[in-house]
């Protein structure tokens, strides 16, 4: 048996044109071991050290599997391959350049496909690993109230190895597991991971074995102690999104309906488990049109991706996350969830909460951690639509803190911009030159904007008219006459329409009813609400609100008494449908529009028509390229 033994060692090595010193110089087992295998003095061997070894010569599993029985291993000490991984997702999309190095975290939050990620990558390269694959549920965040034990997860490795005499505490077992995993090449997958202490026993000690870890949360002392790669993942990008729906509902359905599958994917905004809840209801209901599931997700919004089944409801999904935030952390969420406008910064933040500036910036990081929210670039911090509906729930509104810090700090740039205008009537929270000015107008646009409209309906009228001083200078500095009406629109509706009326009293009082009519019509409620509507629908434009933007831009065109004052409403709404590719619309409203204007106005439509005309000639280049193109999607739910 001896001979066989050396005859074996020695021609897999010399295959291999390794030296006994090169191969016990890769493998950590020694030469003296080495050359006893060969020269037969060195029997029964360890299954470690055959393990050690085959993985330096780089056996098939057959060749492994005759090396061990060549070396007349009992039964029970024949190492065993576990396959532990749950089925593959059925189908995937995007993340076509995602890769599994290093030991990998992939994070982001509840339903963002981090689970159906890292099960496809294990599935796909599943061959990679011919010592086996073990997977662990850690339940860090699910219907479950407590995440699983460390030492519960050991014991189901350690038993999925075939081994069946294990005892001691965590330290113990966490040793006993790494002995049992060196050297050899196996993936090990650790789900929906609650923290790094909860990781950190389960890592391998050998480079041999490939780690991927999903979690909600960081998990940052991994990527300190361990030199964890993090992978944060990012929504659906549209035509992944598309693909989706395709594989689910079918071509054919989203072929008779595409702006509605424009819509829907809007609605969704990208996020895989909102796009799998709407495809699975679509496909359930095959007699039920498109339109009806993105009429309900508009009326309903976030109640309509609720479900009696937790696995296929996003609020439930999402509340997971919540249980452990702390109280402070919870109050800062809610308060973010109803702050108007696209970002905050955290000056921002500070002012919305009470908090001083370093708590605050603790607090964002905290929940940046726990993946509710995403910091950008410049100390912005920016949520997803959905989770910011989640996050507003009833019983948080913005204070004035929010209000008065937008008014002080607009009103201090706007005079850093123009001097000669009157001074600010608050002193401002940072000082700042003019191309800080300027840059600060320019990040917090959309946000004054929406600001300002959530004060004119909550009747702060003169906090209105400030922001609308303040923006001025910025706005003709851009050339941006159309913000620039929409600010003084709702000023003069928020605080004008009473001087109005009281002016037209005053006239009437003097006999002058001409002029009483004048002021008095100006001061009609219809008016005032189409001013308002025109100027949300503005808001809700250029703060990515789509279809609240066309909304109230139909609304006030029907309430409008002025043709023109119309004609610039109809405008607007041609943008939002050329935005969202619903050409025909736009080249009916822009056609309206040229029975009215005149002159340069008149001239500036064509120009939207012509250019709706190119993109139709090169939509027709590619169309049947994109028709035709096939695509990967995710049907599962994490």
């Amino acid at each position: 048996m001896a001979d066989r033994r050396r005859s074996t060692l020695r021609e897999l090595r010399t295959r291999t044109g390794l030296t006994q010193e090169a191969l016990a110089d890769r493998s950590g087992v020694s030469v003296s071991t080495i050359r006893g295998m060969e020269n037969g003095t060195r029997v029964n061997p360890r299954p470690d050290t055959l393990r050690q070894l085959a993985d330096v010569l780089g056996l098939a599993p057959i060749e492994y599997e005759d090396l061990l029985a060549e070396n007349d291993l009992p039964p029970a000490e024949r190492s065993t391959r576990p396959r532990q991984l749950p089925a593959a997702p059925h189908g995937f999309t995007g993340r076509a350049d995602f890769a599994v190095e290093v030991p990998t975290v992939l994070t982001g939050p509840g339903g963002i496909g981090k689970t159906w990620l890292a099960l496809h990558w294990a599935h796909e390269h599943a061959g990679e690993f011919p010592d086996g694959h073990l997977f662990v549920d850690l339940r860090g965040h699910g219907p479950d109230d407590d995440p699983a034990e460390p030492l519960a997860a050991l014991r189901g490795f350690l038993d999925a190895l075939g081994v069946n005499d294990f005892r001691g505490g965590l330290a113990e077992h966490a040793a006993l597991y790494r002995s049992h995993v060196a050297g050899r090449r196996m993936l090990i997958v650790l789900d929906n991971a609650a923290s790094a202490d909860q990781v950190a026993p389960l890592l391998p000690g050998s480079s041999t074995c490939t780690v991927l870890i999903t979690s909600r949360t960081t998990l940052s002392a991994l990527l300190h102690r361990h030199g964890v790669r993090h992978v944060r993942l990012d929504v659906l990008g549209d035509n992944e999104a598309y693909g989706l729906l395709a594989r689910r509902i079918g071509d054919w359905r989203l072929a008779a309906e595409p702006d509605v599958v424009r819509e829907l994917i809007g609605l969704c905004g990208g996020y895989p488990l909102a796009l799998a809840i709407v495809a699975g209801r679509a496909h359930a209901h095959p007699d039920i049109p498109l339109s009806e599931f993105a009429a309900e997700l508009t009326e309903l919004g976030l109640d309509a991706l609720d479900d009696a089944d937790p696995a296929a409801s996003l609020p439930a999904v999402l509340s997971w996350s919540l249980r452990t935030l702390t109280p402070r952390q919870r109050e800062v969420f809610g308060l973010l969830g109803v702050a108007p406008g696209v970002d905050i910064s955290a000056a921002a933040a500070a002012a919305l909460t009470g908090l001083s500036r370093p708590r605050v910036v603790k607090v964002l990081r905290e929940l940046e951690a726990a993946s509710l929210l995403r910091r950008q670039a410049n100390g912005r911090y920016v949520m997803h639509d959905l989770i910011r509906r989640f996050a507003a729930t009833p019983g948080f509104d913005m204070n004035r803190g929010l209000l008065d810090f937008y008014v002080r700090s607009a009103l201090a740039a706007d005079h850093v911009l123009d001097p000669h205008r009157a001074s600010p009537e608050l002193d401002a929270p940072e000082p700042m030159d003019e191309p800080a000015a300027l840059a600060w107008f320019a990040a917090e646009h959309a946000n004054l904007l929406a600001v300002q409209l959530w004060a004119a309906e909550r009747g702060h009228s003169r906090a209105v008219r400030q922001l609308a001083w303040a923006m001025t200078t910025f706005h003709l500095r851009q050339s941006d006459r159309d913000a620039e009406l929409a600010s003084w629109r709702l000023a003069a509706v928020s605080h004008d329409v009473q001087a109005h009326r009281y002016l037209g009293r005053a006239h009437a009082d003097l006999g002058q009813h001409q002029e009483a009519l004048a002021h008095l019509g100006q001061a009609l409620t219809l008016e005032d609400e189409a001013a308002v509507l025109d100027s949300r629908g503005y808001i809700a434009q250029h703060t990515g609100h789509p279809e609240c933007a066309l909304q109230c831009y139909r609304q006030a065109v029907a309430l409008w008494r002025n043709d023109f004052e119309a004609a610039r409403t109809l405008e607007q709404l041609g943008h939002v449908h050329r935005a969202l590719d619903q050409h025909d619309q736009a080249r009916e409203v822009w056609s309206t529009v040229l029975n009215v204007y005149q002159g340069a106005a008149a001239d500036r439509v064509r120009q939207h028509l012509a250019a709706l005309d190119c993109r139709r000639i090169a939509s027709r280049e590619v169309g049947n390229h994109l028709a035709g193109e096939q695509f990967q999607v995710i049907v599962d739910v994490p």
